[in-house]
């Protein structure tokens, strides 16, 4: 399940998402920042000093454009009878004294929605494929191994959707349930997986780049929340952190038993470009493989119409452009075999 974590301090988001993940993925909010797009799927969960009015004023006016959301839950330290009233006027469903209370609450919450949705099975798929993701983003935070169980059980749950339902559905649930590094996976795993049914792959190639794809950026799981969360650009010196990540998700999953050496290339290379410019390595022509060139093609074009704080998503005959328009850096004949899946029906 998604909650969706709105604070008045950053310093707050550690511990819920040290209680939570990887059972639950956290999407943060933080109180005064251009916040996220939270729709009606999940739960909403406020952790804000409410002896503060500026600040709940702030919530207030938040709070209205989460009307949709049926399930608000407020951390009430010390469960003052004030601030529960003043949580209770905001909207609040549920309220806990603790952090650490929210895993029991949340996991209530889950089973009331399953009970109730039991016959609602199309969003069962996106549901445990992003459990599967926050598992291995939440496992490589904590310092343990990376588990290729949960990143294959991702991958197959997003094949089985993709080739049920088609891209263009995967996509638009993607982009109205999910934000940052979860919402830019699950839309580059979609789209790889996408490209490779398109174009007629085997059984076992569509999982080998959908396994590619899932875990290309697990070595975002190591750049510093604040800048995977900025809601703004990068700068010049959170660029070069950034790039970093290629490097370290080589370094993850380099002796991870199951990794092929195909799934690690995929994962070091999938920022290099034909024309050596890319990154780390600054490979060339052919020394980029097969793969990675079709896991870069479905990355780039993923970057480009997913939602981002600072801009909307690009539509996706304006993204496929932008591919045509890189001649040189991306191979021409997987670029025009990419053209059915980047403009399928919007």
């Amino acid at each position: 399940m998604l909650v969706y974590f709105v604070t008045d301090e950053p310093t707050k988001l550690p511990a819920i998402r040290a209680v939570l993940e990887p059972q639950h993925a956290v999407v943060p909010w933080l109180l005064g920042g251009d916040g996220t797009r939270i729709r009606s799927h999940g739960v909403l969960m406020v952790d804000v000093d409410l002896r503060q009015m500026p600040r709940v004023d702030q919530l207030r006016f938040i709070l209205q454009d989460l009307a949709a959301i049926p399930e608000k839950l407020f951390v009430v330290h010390n469960l003052s009878r004030s601030m529960v009233a003043q949580a209770h006027a905001l909207g609040a469903t549920s309220i806990i004294s603790r952090p650490k209370e929210a895993i029991l609450k949340v996991a209530q919450i889950e089973a009331a929605e399953a009970a109730a949705d039991s016959a609602a099975a199309p969003g069962l798929d996106m549901d445990e494929g992003v459990a599967a993701f926050a598992s291995m983003f939440s496992n490589v935070r904590l310092g343990k191994p990376v588990k290729v169980a949960d990143a294959k059980r991702a991958t197959s749950k997003i094949i089985n959707r993709v080739g049920r339902d088609g891209l263009s559905t995967w996509l638009d649930e993607v982009r109205r349930y999910h934000e940052g590094t979860f919402q830019h996976c699950l839309l580059v795993t979609g789209v790889a997986v996408g490209f490779a049914l398109d174009i007629g792959f085997s059984g076992a190639d569509v999982s080998r780049l959908g396994l590619a794809a899932t875990l290309h950026d697990i070595g975002k799981a190591r750049i510093p929340l604040a800048i995977l969360d900025k809601p703004g650009r990068l700068d010049a010196e959170e660029e070069e952190i950034i790039r970093r990540h290629p490097v370290i998700g080589y370094d993850l999953l380099r002796g991870v038993a199951g990794i092929t050496p195909e799934i690690l290339d995929g994962v070091r290379h999938h920022h290099e470009y034909l024309d050596g410019s890319g990154y780390p390595d600054g490979l060339k022509d052919s020394e980029i493989s097969d793969l990675v060139r079709l896991l870069t093609i479905s990355d780039i074009f993923a970057a480009l119409i997913e939602s981002r704080p600072y801009r909307p998503p690009m539509p996706r005959p304006d993204a496929y452009q932008i591919l045509c328009g890189m001649e040189g850096k991306l191979e021409g004949s997987l670029v025009k075999a990419f053209r059915n899946v980047a403009l399928g029906s919007e």
